[in-house]
């Protein structure tokens, strides 16, 4: 799992068949001191984060799977917590 703050969110007009129906959230990964670290990622995002808000993000592909309903989707990353 990872700590992260929401920069965005995408729209896409082709995507596999398993995102159809999801949010996408463009989050930011943030080191142990808050500073970022690493790319942007595109998570699932099922708790409907706002832009700034930080959050932890869980990169297990099986969980992400789960969480969208097909065993074959793509998806990696999932927005799972929201921060106070």
């Amino acid at each position: 799992m990872l700590h992260g703050l929401v920069i965005g969110s995408c729209t896409t007009t082709v995507k596999h068949e398993s995102l159809t129906g999801w949010r996408l959230a463009i989050v930011q990964p943030l080191g142990v001191a808050g500073a970022p670290d690493g790319d942007p990622q595109i998570c699932v995002d099922p708790l409907l984060a706002a832009v700034g808000q930080r959050v932890v993000i869980n990169s297990d592909g099986k969980y992400a799977r789960d969480v969208v309903g097909h065993e074959k989707s793509p998806v990696r990353f999932v927005l799972c917590a929201i921060e106070d």
